[in-house]
């Protein structure tokens, strides 16, 4: 621009000064070239901008979730309890889906998915400070696995928020038909905050927009990363934080909270596997957003989930089946869907980490281990789970969690450890260093839950007390409760 300039000056210096200008020529252009070369500065790189994509991918996932907990967590637990207890289940996990997601808001996403220490977040985003600049009308980036690739923060918090409030519905199937109400939100609103928070962010530490553009970068984050993330455990939708966090907490309450009265003497079979089979299938489906949109954005990593969520979930369905067939003579539909949740929750860490075949494998070992789970563990254990939540989101939780660490490995048909980028773990070398990172974040999710959740059901009963009266109880919660019944006689 400056050396055209000076053309131009030449061009136009009117004809009383050619002679000078002709003369003085060369000197100008030299001079103006290096202008122009001094001028010449590097372009700063444009901030990434969101593909409507990938943030209409996010959003879609986050119904998805959201129809998993209510109506599907809701209707599938609704119909496994008695009519007398059909809607104290409905409002159990309404209700705590919406107080959670109120607490995410407020200060859950800051603990779990800001700087902090090895065990918990910060406090810089308390009610969601600085994800949205009113002043200037912008959101606040949030990486992706991909370079480059980023979605606005608040579809993150959004996503993140229902897994949230539909993990702390999954423990109100262990105590179902016997706690108060407000025993239920007490307890997970101290759960919440001690055990779910903590792992979220022990497991999946969360990083600004510019987090993938260097492995420089990588590294320096991932010193401060959460502990389990440190270790190098894979978990791509929440193995760990979700399904045995909940399951360990749920068992925990099964055995501080007791048995129903009349619990193996009376009949307490389901009093609608319709409204069951209608829950599960909105799980399913739902799940396709649990799992593919944990890719955070609608790449190959997200097809790779979707179909594993697809296809070991329908081999988990089989071999519940199976098994079934093969214990009892017959196969029931109570365990074509508790087969299909079993492999779902076994898919979960699974899902963008191991290969089609792997998925299916791991579908299959689920439906016949969550089996075993609720028939002869459940008998070991001598806990009154009311709807198997350890049985199948505790053991196929774990199934899930170790089998991750063997078929990622791309020998095995896996896309293989990321851990030069992604993840902190660089000195894992093969399968057998893998899974025993997995069984370490196994074990301290096992720990870590369960003596959190033995606190916070002794706070609530010492202050509010855990259990109906037995009278109550009798009658059904749904009356004494609540106030009304969901079938009318």
């Amino acid at each position: 621009m400056t050396m055209a300039l000076a053309v131009l000056a030449l061009g136009f210096s009117g004809p009383g000064h050619a002679q000078d200008a002709a003369a003085s020529a060369p000197a100008a252009v030299a001079t103006a070239v290096a202008d122009a070369a001094s001028a010449v500065v590097a372009p700063a790189a444009a901030a990434p901008v969101p593909n409507k994509g990938d943030v209409s991918w996010m959003l879609l996932s986050t119904l998805l979730v959201i129809m998993m907990a209510i109506p599907g967590l809701a209707l599938f637990y609704g119909g496994l309890v008695r009519s007398k207890n059909m809607l104290s289940v409905l409002m159990q996990v309404f209700v705590t889906f919406s107080m959670i997601v109120v607490l995410w808001v407020v200060y859950g996403y800051s603990l779990a998915f800001t700087e902090g220490n090895a065990f918990i977040g910060g406090f810089d985003r308390l009610f969601l400070k600085g994800v949205f600049d009113p002043m200037k009308g912008e959101f606040a980036m949030a990486a992706t696995f991909s370079k480059g690739v980023v979605i606005p923060e608040i579809v993150f918090v959004v996503f993140q928020a229902t897994f949230a409030a539909i993990t702390c519905g999954l423990i109100v199937g262990a105590f179902a038909e016997r706690v108060r109400f407000s025993a239920v939100l007490l307890f997970m609103a101290i759960w919440f905050t001690f055990s779910y928070a903590p792992m979220a962010h022990m497991v999946w530490f969360w990083m600004g927009p510019d987090a993938y553009t260097s492995k420089a970068l990588v590294d320096g984050l991932n010193a401060k990363a959460g502990l389990i993330w440190q270790w190098g455990a894979l978990d791509f939708a929440g193995g760990t934080v979700v399904h045995i966090n909940a399951a360990v907490a749920g068992l925990v309450g099964a055995y501080m909270i007791g048995k129903r009265v009349g619990y193996g003497k009376e009949s307490m079979a389901p009093h609608s596997l319709t409204l069951t089979m209608v829950g599960a299938s909105l799980l399913w489906v739902g799940w396709f957003g649990f799992n593919a949109g944990s890719a955070l954005e609608a790449g190959n990593s997200a097809a790779l989930a979707f179909i594993n969520t697809l296809t070991a979930t329908a081999a988990a369905v089989l071999a519940w089946c199976l098994g079934e067939s093969l214990m009892k003579g017959k196969a029931s539909m109570l365990g074509a869907a508790s087969g299909a949740v079993a492999g779902l929750v076994a898919i979960t860490p699974a899902a963008g980490n191991v290969g089609i075949v792997g998925g299916l494998v791991i579908g299959f070992v689920a439906g016949f281990a969550c089996l075993w789970g609720v028939s002869g563990l459940k008998r070991l254990l001598g806990a009154d789970d009311s709807l198997d939540v350890f049985g199948v989101h505790g053991v196929g939780g774990i199934v899930g969690a170790l089998l991750t660490g063997v078929f990622n490995s791309q020998a095995l048909g896996g896309p293989g450890l990321v851990t030069d980028w992604v993840s902190a773990s660089v000195g894992s070398t093969g399968i057998l260093d893998q899974v025993w990172i997995q069984a370490k974040a196994v074990a301290l999710t096992i720990v870590w839950s369960g003596v959190v959740a033995a606190v916070a059901y002794k706070i609530v009963d010492l202050t509010l007390g855990l259990r109906v009266p037995e009278d109550e109880e009798r009658e059904g919660l749904d009356i004494a409760s609540h106030g009304e019944t969901a079938y009318s006689k």
